[in-house]
């Protein structure tokens, strides 16, 4: 099977939480190799155009809010299976589905304060990524 990227992102309230190493632990543990990877806070108009699948629901300003209260790591993680195996590892949106073991379960705080985002899907993935990486910062 040949190597996949997907789109991965340690969120504001796991960064402020002190989560980070203990996250980006979890994510080489589970074979992931980093290929790109920086700490950057999300200005109000790259949360909306991110998020701008979910400009219609009634969590939209709610989740661009928190998304721009602090810093994010944004990173592009790569192994085989990478999106599906990545959305196995973070575990259910709302943290009190996820799996034990899971980095929402044992981080996020609630259905918006999740701790991470990943690509849903490889066509998302290969939106995701450029969206905030240049070809030239990837290994």
């Amino acid at each position: 099977m040949a190597l996949e990227q997907t789109f991965g992102m340690i969120k504001p309230d796991a960064v402020t939480n002190g989560h980070v190493g203990k996250i980006l632990a979890f994510i080489e543990e589970n074979g992931f190799r980093i290929v790109g990877m920086k700490t950057r806070r999300i200005s109000r108009h790259e949360a909306e155009a991110f998020y701008s699948v979910h400009k219609e629901r009634p969590f939209f300003n709610s989740l661009v809010s928190f998304m721009t209260e602090g810093p994010a790591v944004v990173m592009v993680l790569e192994r085989e299976n990478a999106v599906s195996k990545w959305r196995e590892v973070m575990g259910a949106t709302n943290p009190a589905n996820a799996a034990e073991g899971t980095i929402r379960k044992n981080y996020a705080e609630s259905i918006e304060r999740n701790s991470v985002h990943g690509s849903d899907a490889p066509e998302t993935a290969a939106v995701e990524i450029p969206f905030f990486f240049s070809a030239a910062e990837l290994l």
